[in-house]
């Protein structure tokens, strides 16, 4: 067994959050792509990450991917044509994987709320990825972050705007829990490096918390754009976003571990960090 860890989804932003911080941690690197020959897999190559075709519909391929690899970082994503019940399929193939191949521990990065029934379909697939793993015998943690700040990124003001609107599906005096992608990665990598410490934990990760009042004060703040905050119609959205942002509305919905997100991360990074330097 070597001290690789194979990462999942590397190519992406939260899987290539997780390379930068085990990188910076010294850890060896696999990265599992479905393309080996794309620039992001290509830039991962350069900085000395194995890179190793994988795609997550092949199970033969997965399973002989994870061969002689300490541990895995897994994660999945409802993005796709099948949505919700197509990331439960992946998301099992790729424990289904780990387990025969002998992987002695794997961290799930979920989502906030997952083991609460919340309902909502791409929470609920993500629970039934836990559930599998729970039940596969691999030793396991899983981090269940909150909304991504990088949610919001499209809405900041542009270069050279004189306002700007922030428009979301609930009301603007609900406070929302917010976690920067970049900690994601360091809060991964603090867990997926320390299988002896780290087995058995759940932790629900958050570096702020605040009503979209207060978020579009700090863009105005932070960019000198005045901005200001609309709600949207929910009825407008399909069912899955629509049961999201009513369960985001009605609280409690998040219920992050600010102190044992802070020591897995010491850098964690509040709203206002990341407008200044996160995003």
């Amino acid at each position: 067994m070597s001290d690789l860890i194979a990462v999942v989804g590397a190519t992406g932003k939260q899987g290539g959050a997780v390379v930068n911080a085990l990188l910076e941690r010294g850890a060896p690197v696999r990265a599992l792509t479905r393309d080996a020959g794309s620039d992001r897999a290509l830039a991962l190559a350069e900085r000395g990450v194995e890179v190793v075709v994988a795609d997550v519909d092949d199970p033969v391929a997965t399973r002989a991917a994870l061969d002689d690899v300490s541990a895995l970082s897994l994660m999945t994503t409802f993005a796709g044509a099948d949505g919700p019940r197509g990331e439960t399929r992946r998301g099992i193939t790729l424990v289904e994987a780990a387990r025969d191949a002998g992987v002695p521990f794997v961290v799930q990065s979920s989502v906030g709320g997952a083991e609460r029934e919340t309902g909502i379909p791409h929470f609920e697939s993500k629970r039934r990825v836990e559930e599998a793993l729970e039940a596969s015998g691999v030793a396991h943690a899983f981090v269940r972050p909150v909304f991504f700040m990088e949610n919001l990124a499209y809405q900041l003001p542009a270069s050279g705007a004189d306002k700007a609107v922030v428009r979301m599906p609930m009301p603007g005096t609900v406070p929302l829990q917010l976690v920067a992608v970049v900690d994601i990665g360091r809060v991964v990598a603090a867990l997926v490096t320390d299988p002896e410490g780290a087995a058995g934990t759940a932790v629900e990760i958050a570096g702020d918390e605040l009503t979209f009042e207060q978020i579009v004060a700090q863009i105005s703040a932070a960019t000198g754009v005045p901005t200001r905050f609309a709600e949207l119609p929910v009825d407008a959205l399909d069912d899955d976003r629509g049961s999201m942002f009513r369960w985001f509305s009605t609280l409690p919905a998040y219920q992050a571990d600010f102190a044992a997100t802070k020591a897995l991360d010491p850098q964690v990074l509040s709203f206002a960090d990341w407008l200044v330097a996160g995003r």
